[in-house]
């Protein structure tokens, strides 16, 4: 059954309110408040930028992820890494192969250090409307930062638990989120009507003749509005296509009316700290405080939204063999995509304390935002045209005009690297590094270990096989491919003459696909041996012990192979580190621990 056809059509709605638009859906927080803050709001003004607000959301939202790249799906997943597995797939040019793996590496990075400060930026703009309280306007900042990292320290804890059980609450409070940025933007907006006209692009034209480069910094800003949207393809896999488009046009003209309604307050009110807060304060001050709560809550269920996509990336990059392996928890029964990955958990956390440390206010904060989320949408364009100059061609100059666009919102950034935006960049060449040096190593290790074929150790194999000295019982042996023999399997069993009665080789392969797990068994291979292949999709728990015992195999003892790595090179030294500090194949994977065996093999890089 399709992720979409699971849901009444309004119950999918709801759905994706909780679990995709948080982000996007709470940056009426901060967005214009920050772009006010830079550009007097004149009456000129705040046409022109409330006109670039509606577009940016139009094309670098409507256009590039509902249009176009939630056309791009498969199996019903979307995301950087499902472009590379579709680019693979339409193409043979290894240039082509090469220049999409180099940018999607790029991009998951991009999205792993906006996952950093998306949290950051949305419970410390939440955090900071208690001034507004009366009574509480001298609080100090470094009390509100203290409240914004606990509040972070909760969250993070709470993943290991698991989001499941609570999940279908992120719905209806979003729905009520959603609800109350309409009824507060539409009463401010009543008090200027002639607000509505800035629909027309005509205004954003005007804004950049009137105010020349000045307005291409205000892009920067601008781009704030936008933030989130990737959330929409990359979250497809969990709701599927149809839910995710219908919520997106309710929460497009949600975000509108509000945006238009806070540009009123704006030319009423050009003293206000913060837009939003002062808007609903000033038209109901009695409703400000579950206001303020209900603020809090959205941008918990944003930054909710944003870890839960992280783990899904980074467990897409482990099964594709772009990352290393890591510690996993499945904290749902019921659905695949709930996973906790601790060592992911607890970095994003010291990032976002360090975040918060650093920056102190969320306009500071504003000021390193938007680089790594308009990188990530470039390298999404891109990927696009890649793919549609192989399928759809029509489509092309459709997403080219959107990527010269996404260009020049990143251009536009780049003037932030001086008041924090590398951070971004700091952050997210972490996992970046890690990826290329994963992949150089592990391809440069697989040549330098010099595996047999299956035909070569069969000569020598049969050979001891056939000596009758073997120990009673089942042993497994893990192999990448099933007809290619690692060194260790070698030395255990031609080296070290240990060799049972019964000797199944087992390869687990994954596909393109997300889901779906096939295995077949290859009987009588050699004398005594056997092997089993599983094929499962990217996004698939492999439940190993049950497969084996659904194929009739009951194993004495498993054998696995432990690389010991020497080398006098960085880089490679640095993958050595990496590699001892991830759980290997058999800790992953959660088999037996007291049927286990790792055999060592010294490898020279």
């Amino acid at each position: 059954m399709k992720p979409e056809e699971s849901d009444s059509f309004w119950g999918g709605i709801i759905k994706a309110m909780g679990l995709v638009f948080g982000d996007i859906g709470t940056s009426p927080i901060y967005t214009l408040t920050v772009v006010f803050a830079l550009t007097k709001p004149t009456l000129d003004n705040v046409f022109g930028v409330l006109s670039l607000v509606v577009w940016t959301l139009t094309i670098l939202v409507t256009v590039e992820y509902v249009w176009l790249a939630m056309s791009l799906e498969h199996k019903g997943q979307g995301g950087a890494i499902v472009l590379r597995e579709i680019l693979f797939n339409v193409t043979k040019s290894s240039r082509l192969v090469s220049f999409g793996g180099i940018i999607t590496f790029i991009g998951v990075s991009l999205l792993l250090g906006d996952g950093v400060i998306t949290p950051a930026i949305s419970i410390l703009s939440a955090v900071e409307g208690i001034e507004l309280i009366p009574g509480l306007g001298s609080v100090r900042q470094e009390m509100l930062i203290l409240i914004a990292i606990g509040i972070a320290v909760a969250l993070f804890i709470f993943q290991s638990r698991g989001t499941d059980r609570v999940a279908w609450t992120f719905g209806p409070i979003m729905l009520i989120w959603f609800s109350a940025l309409v009824l507060f933007g539409l009463a401010s907006l009543l008090t200027a009507p002639q607000l509505i006209k800035a629909i027309s692009p005509y205004y954003a034209i005007k804004f950049f003749q009137e105010n020349g480069l000045a307005s291409f910094f205000v892009l920067s800003e601008v781009i704030l509005c936008a933030t989130g949207g990737e959330a929409l393809y990359a979250d497809m896999g969990h709701l599927g296509r149809k839910p995710i488009i219908h919520a997106w046009y309710f929460v497009f003209a949600a975000l509108l009316i509000n945006y238009l309604g806070q540009g009123a307050f704006a030319l009423h009110h050009p003293e206000a700290k913060n837009l939003l807060f002062g808007m609903v304060q000033h038209q109901a001050s009695f409703l400000y405080i579950p206001f303020l709560v209900l603020t809090i809550a959205a941008t918990v269920i944003a930054s909710q939204a944003m870890i839960s996509g992280v783990f899904s990336v980074v467990y897409q990059g482990i099964t594709t063999r772009l990352m290393p392996l890591m510690k996993i928890k499945y904290t749902s029964s019921r659905l695949q995509t709930q996973i906790y990955i601790g060592s992911v958990n607890w970095f994003l956390l010291m990032a976002v304390i360090l975040m918060l440390l650093i920056f102190k206010r969320s306009e500071n904060l504003a000021s390193a935002y938007g680089l790594a989320v308009t990188g990530s949408m470039t390298v999404t364009g891109i990927m696009m045209i890649l793919i549609f100059t192989k399928t759809t061609r029509w489509k092309v100059p459709l997403a080219v005009s959107v990527v010269i666009i996404d260009f020049i919102y990143l251009l536009s950034t780049f003037g932030k690297l001086p008041e924090g935006a590398y951070w971004s960049l700091v952050i997210a060449s972490i996992p970046l590094i890690m990826m290329l040096i994963w992949t150089k190593g592990q391809r440069f290790l697989f040549q330098r270990l010099r595996p047999l074929s299956m035909e070569s150790f069969l000569v020598s194999y049969e050979q001891i096989y056939a000596r009758g000295k073997n120990i009673d019982g089942t042993a497994l042996f893990f192999t990448r491919q099933w007809d290619i023999v690692p060194p260790y399997v070698i030395h255990c069993i031609i080296g070290s003459q240990i060799i049972y009665e019964k000797n199944v080789f087992i390869s687990i392969n994954r596909t393109d696909d997300p889901f779906g797990v096939d295995t077949s068994c290859r009987k009588g291979v050699g004398t005594g041996l056997d092997v089993l292949e599983i094929k499962a999709g990217y996004m698939e728990v492999v439940d190993v012990e049950n497969l084996l015992k659904q194929n009739g195999i009951q194993e004495k003892i498993i054998f696995y192979g432990v690389e010991d790595i020497t080398t006098q090179n960085p880089l490679w030294r640095l993958f050595s580190m990496i590699k001892k500090q991830s759980p290997n194949f058999v800790q992953f994977h959660k088999l037996p621990s007291r049927k286990l065996h790792g055999v060592v093999t010294r490898v020279e890089m």
